[in-house]
């Protein structure tokens, strides 16, 4: 819960617009509470039995996640993993890689296919 507090202040502070944070399914409701207090809109995906994820930010941001659907992270086309990169604020060279690099794959897979 330390580090959600750092990402709560962070994201108060102007640092980040968007905040992915893992943690344990027990902690889910404490982490919503943190969240509504501090005015932040969030959104909460449950990865396993045992883990979610909390994105949490921008509405915009929040927005798009939520037009995503909750799908797992290896479901992402390659542009919703961009555009989810791009807005935790990955690096722009390095998503570009990557985004090129799932086209690649894709391309690949389909001429097999």
């Amino acid at each position: 819960m330390k580090v959600l507090a750092h990402h709560i202040y962070e994201y108060k502070k102007g640092l980040r617009k968007l905040i992915l944070h893992t943690l344990p399914a027990q902690y889910r409701f404490e982490a919503e509470r943190r969240l509504k207090m501090a005015g932040i809109d969030f959104l909460t995906h449950q990865v396993s039995p045992s883990k979610i994820n909390i994105f949490f930010g921008s509405p915009e941001c929040i927005r798009v996640i939520e037009h995503f659907g909750k799908k797992p992270f290896n479901e992402y086309t390659p542009e919703e993993d961009f555009i989810l990169g791009t807005m935790l604020g990955y690096d722009c060279i390095q998503q570009c890689s990557r985004y090129l690099h799932f086209c690649d794959r894709e391309h690949i897979i389909s001429k097999i296919a």
